[in-house]
């Protein structure tokens, strides 16, 4: 006769988060960050698709141009959403979910011509800018240092992107 097992398998209770911040201000700062993840998932998209799609005289330098910001795009998208980790909450990760927290628009069926292109990308990354410096308050009286210092360096390259995409259109 074979013996039962009666060795109890491990609750997976997750251990609460206990980081010196509220759970009401950490749920608070996790959804604007999530905020802060759509519109950077989405630019990164639009970025992406004007990359692959932009033609005319400048294709070289806009191809090129592109690439570099969508990598660095790229490359914000995990930092935000390992924020989110830390303080207890899910990140987001459908493009359902992205379509409904982001505040930028898809990014057009039909690819526009390159300076439009460029102006879209400044448009978008002012907005992230806004998305990003928006969440101040929240991580302000939170005393939540480690969102600041991401939102800093957020808002500093898409300040500067920004400026630099606006720097092209001037005629």
């Amino acid at each position: 006769m074979a013996k039962k097992n009666t060795t109890k398998t491990a609750s997976r209770a997750a251990t609460p988060v206990d980081i010196g911040i509220a759970p009401a201000q950490r749920a608070a700062i996790a959804q604007g960050l999530e905020r802060l993840l759509a519109d950077t998932f989405t630019l990164y998209l639009t970025t992406h698709n004007f990359h692959w799609n932009v033609t005319g005289p400048m294709f070289n330098s806009l191809h090129d141009m592109f690439m570099q910001q969508y990598t660095e795009l790229w490359n914000a998208i995990d930092p935000i959403a390992e924020r989110i980790r830390a303080l207890g909450h899910v990140a987001p990760a459908s493009y359902a979910q992205y379509a409904r927290l982001s505040s930028l628009p898809d990014a057009p069926a039909e690819p526009p011509k390159a300076m439009e292109m460029v102006r879209i990308l400044a448009l978008g990354h002012e907005a992230v800018a806004r998305t990003a410096r928006g969440l101040f308050p929240l991580v302000d009286e939170a005393h939540d240092e480690p969102t600041a210092d991401l939102l800093t360096q957020r808002l500093s390259v898409h300040e500067q992107t920004a400026w630099m995409l606006r720097s092209l259109l001037e005629e």
